[in-house]
């Protein structure tokens, strides 16, 4: 009997010791998909802040939490289950799928950029909206997060392919818990910085108060400047998203030529080639997505046209 009772216990301990092991395995590989999709998740970061601006200082936070809801939902509601499945028994749609989020990126972008251009906005709502155009502000955050969630997701996925189904699907949801609240966490804290500022420049005195009222002075031009970030990480990431669709589909010519000039950067930069080397991909990737970009715009703005023409003038 207390044979039976210690074979027992052991295997209870085995099985713990694997527990524990397979956790430890999520987890490094978790942390490993993570780092890969480092850069998208940075996009993420500088493209949310925008959605805020200009609204009460009592409402972001509230809306920053809106929109992290919104993006956890995209992730394990939408994305996870529809990659699981496709990367089972449809792998090769998932490139086309997210080469379509990538143009749906470039348009965003570039309409932003023409939006700038022509001083006509149609975007997430102006300073004196209410709490009625929220709605929109939120749908169009976590409309824009879709696609970057999905960027994120897939190439997470890239790197536990080889795991098995629990394996990968355990390591994806950590991956989604994990780079919301990394994400959503930085930007409240990014939104909230001109409050704590405001705090340090009442209560705090000497160096203290001059540094709070140099964080109320500094987060206009830190918004604006995240702004033209958020919208060059769009053309960026939509372009790359394209650039990398269309040489996994087959057609070459575009990646060679990019990676060519990439190469050349490399080697023309002695130590800094490495930078030099990513930052010319990142700016012919943003090229790429800029022309896609227009090219979309102008045919959604002809198409527009069009349909209001067809329809009756109003009385």
């Amino acid at each position: 009997m207390a044979g039976g009772l210690a074979a027992l216990l052991d295997d209870v301990a085995t099985l713990t010791r694997a527990a524990a092991a397979s956790i430890d395995d999520i987890g490094a590989a978790a942390a490993k998909a993570s780092a890969k999709a480092a850069g998208v998740v940075v996009d993420d970061t500088a493209v949310t802040p925008q959605y805020v601006r200009g609204l009460a200082a009592e409402r972001e936070v509230p809306i920053v939490l809106r929109i992290a809801k919104g993006s956890l939902r995209n992730k394990l509601i939408f994305i996870l289950p529809a990659i699981m499945l496709l990367s089972q028994f449809a792998g090769f749609l998932l490139t086309p799928l997210l080469m379509l989020g990538g143009a749906y990126l470039c348009y965003e972008g570039a309409e932003k950029v023409w939006e700038k251009v022509s001083g006509h906005s149609h975007g997430h709502g102006s300073d004196d909206d209410g709490p009625k155009d929220e709605d929109t502000i939120v749908k169009g955050a976590v409309r824009t997060d879709f696609i970057l969630s999905a960027e994120i997701m897939v190439i997470s996925l890239n790197e536990v392919e080889q795991e098995p189904f629990v394996a990968r699907l355990a390591t994806l949801f950590v991956v989604a818990i994990a780079i919301t609240v990394l994400v959503y966490g930085v930007v409240a804290g990014i939104v909230k910085m001109d409050d704590a500022g405001l705090r340090l420049a009442e209560k705090g005195s000497g160096g203290t108060a001059r540094f709070g009222r140099g964080l109320v002075k500094a987060m206009p031009k830190l918004l604006t400047a995240l702004t033209v970030i958020g919208t060059a990480a769009m053309l960026w990431v939509g372009g790359h998203i394209l650039l990398v669709g269309t040489h996994d589909l087959g057609w070459h010519p575009l990646y060679d030529f990019v990676h060519h000039i990439e190469e050349a950067a490399h080697d023309a930069t002695g130590a800094l080639g490495g930078v030099v080397g990513w930052l010319t991909n990142t700016f012919a990737s943003a090229i790429i997505g800029l022309v896609v970009g227009a090219v979309l715009v102008a045919v959604m703005t002809l198409v527009t046209r069009l349909r209001h023409k067809g329809q009756p003038a109003a009385h």
